[in-house]
């Protein structure tokens, strides 16, 4: 269901969506998990110009039809956390960068992306930082001479 939205935005401003494959990680075993998240212009882009990627189909729509295209073209995908606070934020970059929507009209998708997973987005994943991971400096480093 569509929010309401600030002043600088209506149902029909333009949005841009990425179906993406993320992974889940439990016990050692991962799991594909798509997700679906909005794309701003700053990512689309790196997109465009072969960045590798986990998105492996961009679909235009407004805001006022994201839920409808989730469901019709995404249905086994999930929104990703925060999806219309970050869509909020994609539309408005469109609104800056008007010209970044020729890529993809309203109602037309893009398949021809650098799709990898060969370093894979796990959503739920940890750093640990050890010990061993500190480089070893200089013993002069710090001294003043």
């Amino acid at each position: 269901m569509l929010p309401a939205l600030p002043p600088d935005l209506n149902p029909q401003s333009y949005l841009l969506l990425g179906l993406a494959h993320c992974f889940w990680k439990e016990e050692g075993d991962l799991t594909e998990l798509p997700i679906i998240e909005p794309i701003p212009t700053a990512t689309l882009g790196p997109l465009l110009q072969g960045m590798p990627t986990s998105y492996a189909v961009l679909r235009a729509t407004t805001l006022g039809e994201a839920t409808q295209v989730m469901a019709e073209y995404f249905p086994h995908a999930q929104p990703c956390a925060d999806f219309w606070e970050r869509a909020i934020a994609a539309a408005r970059t469109y609104l800056r960068e008007p010209q970044a929507m020729t890529h993809v009209a309203v109602g037309q998708e893009r398949r021809d992306l650098n799709f990898n997973l060969e370093r894979k987005r796990v959503l739920n994943s940890r750093r640990s930082v050890r010990d061993s991971d500190n480089i070893r400096q200089h013993p002069h480093t710090h001294k003043q001479l």
